[in-house]
């Protein structure tokens, strides 16, 4: 397995940047070369009241590394009084992956959390490399959702206008990407914590932006 294996990781996800806080969000088809494995597969991971992660890759991989990032948050919590910053989550997930780089963990993530200094989103690849950005995608279907976010993401967008976006730039993957597909998991994080979106809500949405969608 090589890093170029890495990048054809099957799924889409994606994270953006708010002004009341951020926005991370995943579809649920699980894949096997060109057999759908399942229709509704968990990539949207709670972390912490203020910390999410969303994956592509390796269902065991993805489950024991957000494990744990789960447990260091809650013993940095435990420890400080605090939570543990977005950035400082970001370098401890960095420095994991990074040990194992040369047999690497088969990943690509976006971790996405507001602490005090505000809503913050990272690119997280196998080696071990952390990049923030006020936007970013991972997965298969992420050339369509950067071809969507390039031509619609605003600075200081509403967390409305993001759900919105999220859903549009999924949906976009969903229609030309094999390796994603069926019903989109949404979280918004803001400085009251972490709150999925309703999947009602998703649903009403999705008919009125890609009403021939099966969902």
């Amino acid at each position: 397995m090589n890093l170029e294996d890495v990048k054809k990781t099957g799924t889409t996800t994606l994270g953006m940047v708010c002004r009341e806080g951020v926005i991370i969000a995943t579809e649920q088809r699980a894949t096997m070369g060109t057999l759908i494995a399942h229709k509704a597969t968990k990539k949207l991971y709670k972390i912490d009241e203020h910390l999410a992660l969303a994956t592509a890759g390796l269902v065991g991989d993805l489950q024991v590394l957000a494990r744990y990032l789960r447990a260091e948050a809650n013993l940095y919590r435990l420890k400080r009084d605090i939570p543990m910053p977005v950035g400082s989550a970001a370098t401890l997930m960095a420095n994991i992956l990074n040990q194992r780089k040369f047999m690497p963990y088969y990943v690509q993530l976006i971790l996405a959390g507001y602490d005090r200094t505000g809503g913050h989103v990272y690119s997280l690849d196998a080696a071990g490399g952390a990049i923030p950005d006020k936007y970013t995608s991972a997965g298969s279907g992420s050339p369509y959702v950067f071809g969507v976010l390039e031509d619609n993401f605003k600075d200081d967008m509403s967390v409305e206008d993001g759900i919105d976006l999220a859903i549009k730039a999924i949906s976009a993957a969903e229609r030309r990407d094999s390796a994603s597909g069926g019903m989109i998991d949404i979280a918004v994080i803001t400085k009251e914590g972490f709150q999925e979106v309703p999947k009602e809500e998703i649903k009403q949405k999705i008919k009125q932006f890609s009403p021939n969608k099966e969902l």
